[in-house]
């Protein structure tokens, strides 16, 4: 009976074992090219400007690599500067546990070479940041990725202006309130004034 249970055991592991290199990082390979429209130190803004992603199968790899790609998804990834003392963007080899990619650009059918444009939506933080596609199995499983950047993640990097909430004409609003706060004030005092003068 012991020995029924140990060999359950050890077959569970394998399969848990399985199951989580499938999820490594490391343990995917880059055979897709990945572009986009931005440029090394470009400053884009939220709400306003739009990224053109392009991807391809590299041409090094056989087109049979590609038969088990059925989705893509494009993310819009942190580069390591703007990780440094944020654990919430934190880079981690378990795609499950890993943080870098959080905005996504695109999902769709795998497609050997796709053009995909999208406008930065207003909730991207400001911040530094690189573009990669990842091809998933039919069951959802990354399989395979591309990027815009080497894999230091160092070249082709490029920024976000994120908004940051306060607009012009608030800020006009809020000068007009105060100085209308400030010239009631005197007023007050102005009449306060005068009442006790008269009062004696």
């Amino acid at each position: 009976m012991a020995s029924h249970i140990l060999i359950s055991a050890l077959i569970l592991l394998c399969f848990f074992g399985t199951c989580y290199g499938k999820g490594l990082f490391s343990s995917l390979q880059r055979t897709l090219v990945a572009n986009a429209s931005t440029k090394q130190g470009e400053v884009l803004k939220s709400g306003l400007d739009k990224i053109t992603v392009t991807w391809t199968l590299n041409q090094s790899f056989p087109a049979s690599t590609a038969d088990a790609y059925k989705q893509v998804k494009v993310k819009l990834c942190f580069a390591p500067i703007s990780q440094k003392d944020r654990a919430w963007r934190k880079t981690k080899d378990d795609l499950t546990k890993d943080k870098t990619c959080q905005f996504t650009i695109a999902d769709t059918p795998y497609d050997a070479s796709t053009v995909q444009e999208w406008l930065v939506e207003r909730d991207v933080p400001t911040a530094t940041y690189f573009v990669r596609v990842y091809a998933l199995d039919s069951s959802g499983h990354e399989m395979a990725y591309g990027q815009t950047t080497d894999a230091k993640k160092t070249t082709n990097l490029f920024e976000i202006q994120g908004i940051s909430g306060r607009h012009v004409s608030l800020d006009i609003a809020a000068g007009c309130f105060s100085a209308f706060s400030v010239v009631s004030l005197f007023g007050f005092f102005y009449v306060e004034k005068k009442k006790a003068k008269r009062a004696q």
